[in-house]
């Protein structure tokens, strides 16, 4: 196994400047967090871009469609919205694409707020090749391939290691 460590700090600075050239921050956006990691991801950025709507932050546990297989998370919290999402301008982000699934339910729960005028994806890592819905990131801070484990930790200080699984697999 090979260990890598990845400088989240380098993914949070190229992730705002891909937003920053995106026409999303002249909207006047409303930014929502993923628990767990895409919330720490999300308060980063929300304060690098210096958003001034207030951070809202979703527990999608209830929408996942993998409910009936894992249970209920032992761990689960309210969804935090301190604004209407209808019309609204969204900057939604996670900590890792990785099959899609994690998407699709916070979208089904962002619509059960309201419809917004855009969604824009944001994650900091994006895990190619292991897609099983339809979805693609916006800005992304870096891609790695699916043969990597990935661990996020966090909040403070955000890390994230991956584990080359390639040899394990030989």
């Amino acid at each position: 196994m090979n260990e890598l460590n990845i400088d989240v700090e380098t993914l949070m600075q190229s992730i705002c400047e891909q937003l920053q050239k995106c026409d999303i921050l002249q909207k006047d956006p409303k930014m929502i967090g993923i628990l767990k990691g895409g919330a720490w991801v999300a308060q980063k950025l929300h304060q690098k871009l210096g958003i001034e709507a207030p951070l809202g932050e979703l527990d999608i546990s209830f929408y996942r469609d993998d409910f009936s297989k894992m249970g209920l998370n032992p761990t689960v919290q309210p969804s935090s919205i301190p604004w209407e999402i209808e019309d609204q301008h969204i900057i939604l982000v996670d900590d890792v694409l990785f099959t899609g699934r994690t998407v699709r339910a916070a979208l089904n729960e962002i619509f059960d707020f309201g419809r917004p005028a855009s969604v824009v994806l944001v994650t900091l890592l994006d895990r190619k090749g292991c897609r099983e819905l339809p979805f693609h990131v916006d800005v992304t801070g870096m891609e790695i391939e699916c043969n990597k484990t990935i661990q996020v930790s966090g909040p403070d200080p955000l890390t994230v290691s991956l584990v080359d699984n390639s040899e394990e697999q030989a």
